[in-house]
């Protein structure tokens, strides 16, 4: 059991099941034994950009993906600019994601499930792409969600953002 206010790290060895757990916490795919209870609004990074359309804008982008996952036309244009901000994209916000870097295609992903002040937080290595500002920035973010109160669960290669974040760890074989 995952409490409230809890920040879970989840480590392991390639394969070891680790994504496939969050897929299976998101609902994005079902459990061959047993069920998953969630409790609260799910924010996920699972596979960065999955979902996007690639020949919709990044702002496109934001209006499919903040609909699919429970964002209200008029919550979506008070976030808009802070998203667009967040992600720091420049002009390419304006331009098809297929154009998009893997880092840019990540930024907009994280700054919209983060934009969402979701109750629960699921990311998947989504630290490990991108530059050391961004990712920085996406880090102090992650601390702020965690301060107000966000459970989140953390899947990373990275020991340092573990022991950082985490109130408890689970390793996966």
């Amino acid at each position: 059991k995952i409490e409230n206010n809890e920040v879970l790290g989840i480590i392991g060895k390639n394969g070891a099941g680790k994504s496939t757990l969050l897929q299976v916490i998101c609902g994005t795919i079902l459990p061959s034994v047993g069920k998953v209870t969630v409790n609260g609004k799910i924010g996920a990074l699972l596979e960065l950009g999955s979902g996007f359309h690639p020949d919709f804008t990044g702002v496109e982008n934001i209006n499919l993906t903040a609909s699919v996952i429970g964002m209200s036309k008029s919550q979506i244009k008070r976030s808009m600019n802070e998203i667009i901000e967040f992600a720091d994209i420049g002009e390419y916000i304006d331009r098809p994601v297929r154009t998009y870097s893997t880092g840019m295609s990540m930024r907009l992903a994280f700054s919209i499930a983060t934009s969402m002040n979701p109750e629960i937080l699921i990311i998947d290595e989504a630290l490990s792409v991108g530059d050391e500002e961004f990712s920085q920035k996406s880090f102090n973010r992650i601390m702020h969600l965690k301060q107000s109160g966000t459970t989140i669960l953390f899947c990373s290669h990275s020991m340092y953002q573990i022991e950082a974040l985490c109130t408890r760890a689970l390793w996966l074989q």
